[in-house]
């Protein structure tokens, strides 16, 4: 891994870098930021959200920006109104001390705001695809003098019917502008934008596995359906400061989820699609002030959020596929901080969890719940060290008097205890929160594997079944069904092991024995 220093960044804005906590770039920042910095080309840059786009293209475009050039040198075009405010922040803050003007416009703000600010000369503009469109109508945008036209979120645009509006707004811009394209994927018709509107371009991918932190520790908690909410509120119980996203699989999992948070008391809210524009707002700014600190969304209502600093991101509901697993954890161990990852599994869901762990190339560990008594052992630490701070920082004067008062006729011990009882007996009750049962996962399905080897390759039952016993220690009890063909073979074995010997054949050297890939799954 390479540092910022490293990519050809000037002193300053590694001063800038520093005191935002950024250690180490990003795979995507990694990549991209020389070739901006050094090169003429245009890019296509392919990672997650929450990944670090805005500074893989926005840190190397401020270095080479003039200051004051009193027109507007910078176009970034976003598929949401929140994305554009949030990538326009992004920006500003990493300009450090550059006299840049930087400012986001979108539909819903007000539009004379937004002609003062173009009418004093900007630098660089972020906006959605309607909004620039109702400007160069109105002529009040002029894009003649931009020297780069960024499309972040490319595939989101295309998703929300953007296309024609965003190759309308291509087609406004001069030539010789050196044009970014940055996607969480890549269809066709994003790489026909490319070839069709773009000069010469690098391509650069930051996909799978490629997670946005080393910082990230990842966990899975095996739970019946019925106890997902009762482990929620026990994970977040056990942290000091829990500041997280919970991710549903559906808009009525999000209300349920975050409405039952809200009635036991938690500062929680939920997010999803049905929500109105400025409903949506108002929520990702409660968060961003921390008058939130659990927020439960779908993945389609959380594409797009760009909050700082969360401590967790928890899988109430298994994603449905590898890049979704990275897509929703990147969103936590950013900025050289450590994050926590955990998913909720239910026993039937064991395999799929496997599938994604493989498909991300990365290691989820499995960890046991906290138990009641281990929930108010930490809340009572954590009360009591609140207590000792207000009493070490002289607490006010009338409560001293009520102390005094108190102490006149009654044992110092009984009086406190009779306090703790009074402020924290419903949050030190053992049974305000309900026994979580052990859920045993089904590991007993047998999985059947196809060897890419066989009779021609002097492969025989016995040599397949002594190296699966010798190099994996699977029992031979185990092996079931060895079937040697002419060019390949199979073997079936249960589940578990089935898993063992596919880890050590992965680990071996290409060419140095058979290599064994799963044919299909079932139930015996």
């Amino acid at each position: 891994m390479r540092s910022f220093e490293d990519l050809g960044l000037s002193e300053a804005t590694l001063k800038t870098l520093k005191r935002k906590g950024f250690e180490e770039p990003t795979p995507i920042q990694e990549r991209t930021i020389p070739a901006i910095l050094e090169g003429e080309k245009d890019i296509v840059g392919q990672a997650q959200t929450g990944t670090g786009k805005t500074a893989a293209f926005g840190l190397p475009i401020l270095e080479r920006l003039p200051e004051k050039s009193k027109s507007v040198q910078v176009l970034v075009l976003t598929p949401t109104r929140e994305l554009a405010i949030q990538v326009a922040e992004e920006i500003y803050s990493l300009k450090g001390k550059k006299k840049l003007s930087v400012i986001p416009v979108y539909g819903g703000q007000s539009i004379d705001l937004q002609l003062r600010s173009l009418k004093k000369g900007v630098d660089v503009v972020v906006g959605t695809p309607g909004r620039f469109l109702d400007h160069l109508n109105r002529r009040t945008l002029k894009l003649e003098n931009i020297s780069y036209l960024v499309l972040d979120e490319a595939d989101e645009m295309l998703n929300m019917g953007f296309l024609e509006d965003v190759q309308e707004i291509m087609k406004s811009t001069p030539a010789e502008k050196r044009t970014m394209l940055f996607s969480a994927t890549m269809p066709p018709e994003i790489m026909h934008i490319a070839k069709k509107h773009m000069r010469e371009y690098d391509v650069f991918k930051a996909t799978k596995g490629e997670l946005t932190g080393q910082q990230t520790d990842q966990i899975y908690f095996e739970v019946s359906q019925a106890d997902r909410f009762e482990a929620l509120c026990r994970i977040v119980d056990m942290e000091e400061e829990f500041y997280g996203l919970v991710f549903c699989r559906t808009k009525i999992d999000v209300d349920a989820v975050s409405g039952h948070l809200i009635e036991r008391g938690y500062e929680a809210d939920g997010l999803h699609g049905d929500m109105s524009q400025s409903h949506r707002e108002k929520i990702l700014d409660k968060l961003k002030k921390r008058r939130l600190n659990i927020l439960v969304a779908t993945d389609v209502a959380a594409r797009g959020i760009d909050v700082q600093d969360l401590t967790h991101v928890i899988n109430y509901s298994l994603p449905q596929d590898p890049e979704s697993y990275v897509h929703r954890i990147g969103r936590t161990g950013r900025a050289g901080k450590e994050g926590i990852a955990i998913t909720f599994i239910t026993p039937v869901e064991y395999r799929k969890l496997q599938f994604i762990q493989r498909g991300a190339k990365t290691d989820i560990r499995k960890a046991r719940l906290p138990k009641v008594k281990d929930v108010i052992r930490t809340k009572k630490k954590r009360i009591k060290a609140d207590l000792e701070d207000i009493a070490q920082s002289s607490p006010q004067s009338g409560y001293l008097e009520m102390s005094r008062e108190l102490l006149e006729s009654h044992e110092p011990e009984n009086i406190l205890a009779a306090l703790l009882q009074y402020s924290f007996q419903g949050e030190l009750d053992e049974g305000s929160y309900t026994e979580i049962a052990d859920a045993v996962v089904d590991k007993k399905g047998k999985t059947r594997l196809f060897v890419k080897q066989g009779q021609m390759d002097g492969l025989t039952r016995n040599k397949l079944a002594k190296l699966i016993e010798d190099k994996c220690n699977i029992r031979s009890s185990k092996i079931k069904d060895i079937h040697i063909l002419d060019k390949f073979s199979f073997v079936t074995l249960p589940f578990h092991e089935a898993e063992i010997l596919l880890e050590y054949f992965k680990k071996r050297k290409k060419g140095s024995g058979p290599l064994i890939t799963k044919a299909k799954m079932s139930r015996k």
